[in-house]
């Protein structure tokens, strides 16, 4: 249907809802206009592209697992990117020299140049398992600050003979020389524990053969030990049976060495030994006080013949021979040892008197 079929009321409504469309599809454009630039000045923010950076350089053996793009890190922080991985020139120069084979060059946005100073050092360690690696700078914490902020940026001179002295960023796009601590990749460092497992492999193998014999030594020895338990299997039983024995509480071992008829054997001669010990101790008391009584009646004896004697001295030679037969038999019974105990003397402090014969009194 045409515009001009349309009645003046519809006209004027359809006008109006082109109007408010229009206003939307504007305001739509605008705001996803105002997105897109949000986004994108954040972009710009979050990658540092509104911070000054300052290019630094380096030289490596290798450039395996470097690329331009690759993150620079420093004390743990995403601080910069590589921007430049080339290879220097081929001959016998300067760079082939000492190494140098690989030109490395990234930046550093601000603020984070500021640590890096006259001592600061490049580590490449490996960053993964697929040979990539990072480059991380090292703080410097001596020395002197490798940038100079002013009208224009000055940048430690490359020269390194020329300590302290700066120059302009412009003269000197590369910026300044930072030497690197470099590590092989890890493919590398696998393929040198491979080469050393492979050469090793020989030794490893007499090893397991010797092992092999071990064992085979230690199943023979067990095999031989199963024997040796089966035939001391009896003897175990034995001794659990002594052990047994020695475990109770009556006799314990007395009573399985001296079985209960010996012992009451035992019992009985010791009552008799005890009887007979007792008899015995009074009949040598008996003899002891008879042999006393006997040695006093000696005593009158030998005084009644002194009185004879004096009284008449005809007889002393014999009475003399009497008196000193008796003191012989004295002297033997009191070395008898039936009757030793009964001559016992008390102890004194005193010497002890020495014995002398009525014959050798005489003299």
């Amino acid at each position: 249907m045409a515009l001009q079929d349309l009645t003046p009321q519809l006209r004027t409504r359809l006008s109006q809802v082109e109007r408010a469309v229009g206003w939307f599809v504007i305001l739509a454009t605008l705001l996803l206009l105002g997105g897109f630039g949000y986004y994108v000045y954040h972009t710009a923010k979050r990658k540092g592209w509104f911070l000054t950076k300052i290019p630094y350089h380096t030289y490596v053996r290798d450039a395996t697992g470097l690329k331009v793009g690759d993150p620079v890190r420093l004390m743990g922080f995403e601080v910069g990117e590589i921007i430049q991985v080339e290879g220097m020139p081929a001959g016998k120069n300067w760079f082939s020299e000492n190494n140098y084979n690989v030109f490395v060059r990234f930046r550093i946005r601000e603020p984070y140049y500021g640590y890096i100073w006259s001592d600061s050092r490049v580590r490449i360690g490996a960053g993964d398992f697929l040979g990539k690696r990072t480059l991380e700078v090292l703080k410097g914490s001596t020395g002197e600050v490798s940038v100079v902020e002013g009208k224009q940026i000055a940048v430690l001179n490359k020269d390194r003979s020329k300590p302290g002295d700066y120059v302009e960023l412009e003269k000197q796009p590369q910026g300044w020389w930072i030497p690197a601590e470099e590590s092989p990749a890890l493919g590398e460092r696998l393929e040198r524990i491979a080469n050393q497992v492979e050469r090793a492999m020989p030794t490893i193998l007499g090893l397991t053969n010797q092992l092999t014999g071990i064992l085979s030594n230690s199943s023979r020895l067990l095999a031989q030990m199963s024997g040796t338990v089966d035939q001391t299997r009896p003897v175990l039983s034995n001794l659990t049976a002594i052990t047994g024995f020695l475990t109770n509480s009556h006799g314990a071992l007395g009573e399985w060495l001296i079985p209960t008829n010996v012992n009451q054997h035992l019992e009985t001669a010791l009552a008799a030994a005890h009887s007979t010990l007792a008899t015995a101790d009074t009949n040598i008391a008996s003899v002891a006080a008879g042999l006393t009584q006997t040695l006093e009646h000696l005593a009158n004896l030998t005084s009644n013949l002194n009185a004879q004697v004096q009284a008449n001295d005809k007889i002393l030679a014999q009475i003399s021979s009497a008196v000193v037969h008796a003191d012989d038999l004295m002297q033997g019974l009191k070395r008898h040892w039936l009757l030793r105990s009964a001559f016992k003397e008390k102890g004194t402090n005193s010497p002890p008197r020495r014995l002398t014969s009525p014959r050798a009194a005489t003299r």
